[in-house]
């Protein structure tokens, strides 16, 4: 296998879906050295979600409780990456459907060539989901 599968922890923090609101929260966390292995963001009921998956748990709701921003509850999320090469999402997406598995959601980038995605499934299938993809 050329690619590696992890779960990740990530958390969310809801805002007002206006200018500038990701540049401030995405500050702040820059500002006390929280170091992010994704970000997605998204408008959710006249809100914007901002969904950051940390390199550091701990630092990162330190950090939150620090800028006043109040987070969710821990929630699981998938990490793959790997040398890019064509199908790479739909390898992994091919697993998961065998499985009767369905993605929620999914982010994907490939530069310089390696690809990186970001996906979730239901909480209920996230233990199968690592097993069917050998997530650590």
């Amino acid at each position: 296998m050329d690619h590696s599968i992890r779960k990740v922890e990530y958390y969310y923090i809801t805002v007002s879906d206006k200018p500038g609101e990701g540049a401030r929260v995405l500050s702040h966390f820059r500002d006390v050295g929280v170091n992010l292995i994704a970000f997605h963001a998204f408008p959710s009921a006249r809100k914007a979600q901002l969904d950051f998956v940390p390199a550091d748990s701990g630092a990162f709701k330190t950090a939150a409780r620090a800028g006043r921003f109040k987070i969710s509850r821990a929630k699981t999320a998938f990490v793959a990456e790997g040398p890019d090469r064509v199908g790479a999402a739909a390898e992994v997406l091919e697993k998961l459907g065998a499985a009767k598995i369905n993605v929620i959601a999914m982010d994907g980038l490939a530069t310089g060539g390696r690809f990186a995605l970001l996906f979730w499934v239901e909480p209920r299938q996230v233990k199968k989901a690592a097993t069917v993809l050998g997530a650590s």
